[in-house]
């Protein structure tokens, strides 16, 4: 079981954190969250509570926006068939979707590749322009993929297809040469935010082209895509992106397209209560299992059905595959665990780079994530496909797992990616030497403080602060996710009611006690800690606040993330 370091989020003065709280009416800890978050300014403190479609940025400020609009606006006039390259995540399809959608409704000719996860592999391909070509393409719109694709794109370039990159990774060393790169991370880009989803730029096209139409607020039509995709993609919930995901969540709760709407109702989940935790869990998985075990382009299909019972369907065949998918998952994550034991036992790394040859390459991501939740160090997975190890990497935070694959690049086949996730490619043969090099890299960069996961505390809280007040405010934190995750309290001086209750092997349920007032608390994976709040000594838990739901009523709870013995 991981032990973690408790880090209390520098508050500023106290100052400030009564002028927000009087300000924006709140009570004195929730203020001190927003202050710790750095939302110390009235005017943003009051921006995060109630985002607004005014607050989002010109479209037009991205660099070649211009240029792209006209190009399509052209290509539409002219009834030129757009061929969409997208990728088999969640955020590439829902990317695919959204604009094949939206320029067929403002009278485009078009038509889509996403490719295959197997067969293709990550990235723009000839086999794609080719196919576009054959189906008389003449504009290639790439989206989710494409700023690394410079081969390719000189490819169709030769073949007289025009290019347009709609892209959020980082760029190569050789920018492709397209009619226009739409990427906020490309250099020189004087677009403010960089932290845009895929989807997210693909969105803030669409928002280009309906303002040159006249008709700007078609855009909006389209942000149940945006929220799928920056929820899934783990993009910061903070900014413009909290804006557009804010939105998308009202659209999907309250009128979402039939292809959504059959999804939805095949997860179960209810129109009204979708928060972008559901998109995670629930939503997403099911349309990553398209893509993990077979063709990726049934997830588009379904999210472009204009028949809600066709789309249903088409969701229970996926989660059908996701049963399946868990199954390659716990296999694959049962063999790594020994051999991730051997490596941490035998070498002390700073990393993992673990290969099996025979596990399914549709959820070596999902379990490097899981060996980094393990172990709490970059992890790198790695199968054989047709002969090559390919592979996902996940890091930890403060390490830049892109940027080591970088300085590791004369090994690799190919790879790309993000500061927190990458895939990679190289031959069998060197995986010995790039483990060696990759987790050389990981020492240098990973001090001992980082090994040791921690938990960030927003404030100090007292049970009989947790009215009916405070719990309305708390709500209006959501939507959470990446870098804007529930707000985490530090309780001291707190006792077990009525004793604790094992929930299964590892997980805790009680009522916390202090100052004589009592809260129910359920622990998960803390078993092994059960000694600490039952020898009837005080103790202080680091937990969110969350509702159980049971018979029909919801109760707030704590959700406690780590306890430790009080020694005062």
């Amino acid at each position: 079981m991981l032990n973690y370091r408790w880090t209390i989020r520098q508050n500023n003065d106290e100052e400030t954190v009564q002028r927000i709280a009087k300000f924006l009416k709140i009570p004195k800890s929730l203020a001190e969250v927003l202050a710790s978050r750095g939302l110390t300014d009235q005017d943003d403190a009051a921006g995060f509570f109630k985002p607004s479609l005014n607050e989002l940025h010109n479209p037009f400020i991205m660099e070649d926006m211009q240029k792209a609009v006209d190009r399509i606006l052209l290509a539409i006039r002219r009834q030129e068939l757009i061929w969409v390259h997208g990728d088999y995540d969640v955020d590439g399809t829902a990317s695919t979707s959204m604009v094949c959608q939206f320029l067929t409704e403002i009278g485009g000719r078009v038509d889509y590749y996403i490719p295959d996860r197997f067969e293709d592999g990550y990235g723009l391909s000839n086999k794609s322009i080719d196919l576009g070509i054959s189906r008389g393409a003449s504009l290639l719109l790439t989206v989710d993929v494409g700023i690394t694709s410079y081969e390719q794109i000189e490819y169709a370039t030769s073949l007289n297809v025009d290019t347009i990159i709609c892209d959020h990774h980082e760029p190569g060393p050789q920018i492709p040469k397209v009619v226009a790169i739409l990427d906020p991370l490309m250099p020189g880009c004087p677009y403010p935010f960089k932290s845009l989803s895929a989807c997210g730029v693909a969105f803030k096209l669409v928002q280009a082209i309906s303002h040159e139409l006249g008709i700007s607020s078609k855009a909006i039509e389209f942000l149940d895509y945006v929220a799928i995709s920056s929820a899934a993609d783990m993009v910061p919930l903070l900014g413009e992106n909290r804006i557009l995901v804010h939105y998308g969540l009202k659209l999907l709760n309250s009128n979402p397209r039939p292809g959504l709407k059959g999804l939805i109702h095949c997860t179960g989940l209810k129109l009204g209560h979708i928060t972008a935790s559901n998109i995670v869990y629930a939503i997403a998985p099911l349309i990553n299992a398209a893509g993990r075990l077979g063709d990726a382009k049934r997830s588009v299909e379904m999210m472009m059905q204009k028949d809600e019972n066709v789309a249903f369907r088409i969701a229970q065949i996926l989660e059908d595959e996701n049963r399946k998918r868990r199954l390659f998952d716990q296999h694959a994550f049962e063999e790594a665990i020994p051999i991730a034991d051997d490596l941490i036992k035998t070498t002390a790394p700073h990393s993992l780079v673990i290969y099996g040859d025979k596990w399914h390459a549709g959820v070596i991501g999902i379990v490097a994530s899981r060996l980094v939740d393990r172990y709490n160090l970059p992890s790198i997975l790695l199968t054989n496909i047709d002969g090559v190890a390919k592979g996902s990497a996940r890091s930890i935070n403060d390490f830049d797992v892109h940027t080591a694959l970088k300085i590791c690049e004369d090994l690799l086949l190919e790879f790309g990616g993000h500061k927190h996730a990458a895939g990679l490619s190289l031959k069998v043969e060197n995986v010995p030497e790039f483990r060696k090099r990759f987790d050389d890299l990981a020492k240098l960069k990973i001090t001992k403080e980082m090994l040791t996961p921690e938990i960030l505390i927003d404030a100090e809280l007292q049970f009989n602060e947790l009215s009916p007040s405070f719990l309305n405010t708390l709500n209006i934190f959501a939507p959470y996710g990446y870098a804007n995750y529930k707000p985490v309290f530090v309780s001291k001086g707190v006792k077990s009611q009525n004793g604790i209750k094992i929930i299964g092997n590892s997980n805790i349920r009680f009522r916390a006690i202090q100052n004589n007032f009592a809260i129910d608390a359920i622990g998960i994976n803390l078993a092994k800690k059960v000694n600490l709040c039952n020898n009837g000594k005080t103790f202080s838990i680091v937990y969110s606040l969350e509702f159980s739901n049971f018979s029909g009523n919801k109760t707030p709870q704590l959700n406690i993330k780590d306890i430790r013995p009080d020694f005062n």
